[in-house]
């Protein structure tokens, strides 16, 4: 009895001190995207870069516990037009060739709020552009869908899936990109939009 007792305390504790399952944004499909636009009064630029990769740690019971990094390889930022794209990968925008990341990695999550799959939260971290770190706070919505990485695969693969969405501005001389210029052209603010799937395969 004593035995039984013990075993069932301890598989008790076990689960309560479970970590959050690490989810992997690499995704294997390429689909997954971080969207910018600039909004200037004679001309727009938009375009997205897919060489996104990463981990998040998550747990829907405890978002609070929220943790991860995210990293974008911005010589895959791509514009339709191509001398644009040569300009985007420039000394003056984003120098790539010195600067081929840009990251974020997460500080501190506080809101957090989950209704059934669906968690919402305000998290701050760290982005780092062109060799500059500046501290945000970006409101994160996180979806968890269990068992769906195989819907997401064809098949081709087993195990849960989180999906991280979120929305923000900067300002882009803040980080060494383009300062000084004039804001008819190029807008000083760049709005970023990530819609990601994230796998822990098993």
């Amino acid at each position: 009895m004593k035995s039984v007792l013990l075993s069932s305390l301890l598989l008790s504790a076990s689960v309560l001190s479970a970590a959050p399952q690490a989810f992997d944004f690499q995704d294997p499909k390429g689909v997954n995207a971080a969207r910018f636009s600039l909004d200037a009064p004679l001309e727009a630029i938009s375009g997205s870069g897919n060489g996104i990769s990463g981990e998040v740690r998550f747990d829907s019971a405890a978002p609070a516990d929220f943790s991860g990094h995210l990293t974008l390889a911005t010589a895959s930022l791509t514009v339709p037009n191509g001398t644009m794209k040569e300009h985007l990968h420039g000394a003056n925008w984003l120098d790539v060739t010195t600067y081929p990341e840009i990251t974020f990695v997460t500080k501190s999550v506080r809101d957090a709020v989950t209704s059934g799959t669906v968690t919402k939260a305000r998290v701050t971290g760290d982005l780092t552009i062109k060799g500059v770190t500046k501290t945000l706070t970006v409101p994160v919505t996180l979806t968890s869908l269990p068992g769906k990485l195989s819907d997401r695969t064809g098949g081709q693969m087993q195990g849960d899936l989180l999906v991280l969405r979120t929305t923000f501005s900067i300002n882009r001389s803040e980080f060494g990109i383009m300062p000084g210029q004039a804001t008819d052209k190029v807008a000083e603010t760049i709005e970023l939009s990530l819609a990601l799937a994230g796998a822990a395969a098993r």
